[in-house]
């Protein structure tokens, strides 16, 4: 990966980035300057940048089915299609038997159909905060849904990209901004933006659910981080709206790619954690759908 600085205000930011990078034991790292940033990316252009040649993709299904192979192989038990609606705790066994409080917890789906358990850990991504509230713990933080829409560069454009490309991370404002992103399959992925998706599993532009859209917009967190960062917002908003607009981000770092030479791509949404002053909760941005890993900064 190269995080790429392309204005002289991000240079300082950069080299932070590197000293925290170097003190975590981020491998390889180094700064480096226009040629060998050109060396690396040949079409890239950029003041500086961060050189992480230890950062890689993965298909991260294949990931996800090696570890569901590994559980089930440990003998686990896999359900899918089971949307829990009730958790409680058991009532004492009457027989008074040591089994009685083994498996306390009783999870109940949509289908009224029941599991017990000794121990539960929930990871719900999009829903994580009314399953929590399902448990009977806090609602808070809040998750709010971002939808982020990339673009595709045109197959036999994808000679101009080699290696992840990044921007340099502005802690002002509350999203990553526009990145390259080669994938498994040969493809480069381009993006993403970040726009409020009016749906929790809002993949595409007009999905839409009254409950979802409500639960994010009566909640202060949305609207006191809307607020701190309004230009940052309507700039979002507009470049979602327009492909030229998203194109003239891309070329900040890649001069040549024209609006000819991408197509609209797929969309995931990020599973925002917000708490009510409007702050960011969690500290790894993933988007999406992309499958990244990469080694943490």
């Amino acid at each position: 990966k190269l995080i790429v600085a392309v204005e002289q205000d991000e240079i300082p930011r950069l080299k932070a980035l590197y000293e925290r990078g170097l003190q975590n034991n981020v491998p390889g790292l180094k700064l480096i300057g226009p040629k060998e940033i050109q060396a690396k990316e040949p079409f890239c252009r950029g003041l500086m940048a961060l050189d992480s040649p230890y950062t890689g993709i993965v298909d991260y299904k294949q990931v996800a089915l090696s570890y569901a192979e590994d559980f089930q192989e440990a003998g686990g038990t896999i359900l899918t299609d089971f949307e829990v609606t009730n958790m409680e705790m058991a009532k004492e066994s009457s027989s008074g038997s040591k089994d009685g409080l083994k498996y306390p917890i009783i999870i109940r789906n949509s289908k009224g159909e029941e599991i017990s358990c000794g121990h539960l850990v929930t990871c719900a991504g999009l829903y994580s905060d009314r399953l929590s509230a399902i448990s009977g713990c806090s609602p808070e933080p809040r998750i709010v849904p971002f939808r982020g829409d990339y673009l595709l560069l045109k197959p036999e454009k994808c000679y101009m990209v080699k290696g992840n490309i990044y921007p340099v991370p502005n802690p002002r404002f509350p999203f990553l901004g526009f990145h390259f992103t080669p994938r498994m399959d040969g493809s480069v992925w381009l993006g993403p933006n970040a726009v409020l998706a009016f749906k929790r599993e809002g993949y595409k532009w007009f999905d839409f659910s009254a409950g979802d859209f409500l639960d994010a917009v009566t909640y202060s967190g949305l609207w006191k981080l809307v607020l701190r960062n309004l230009s940052y917002g309507l700039g979002e908003m507009y470049r979602a709206c327009f492909l030229s607009a998203q194109v003239k981000e891309l070329q900040k770092f890649i001069p040549e790619v024209t609006i000819n030479d991408v197509l609209r791509g797929p969309a995931g949404v990020r599973a925002q954690a917000l708490d009510s002053d409007g702050n960011l909760v969690d500290d790894f941005v993933f988007d999406g759908g992309s499958g990244e890993l990469g080694s943490r900064i």
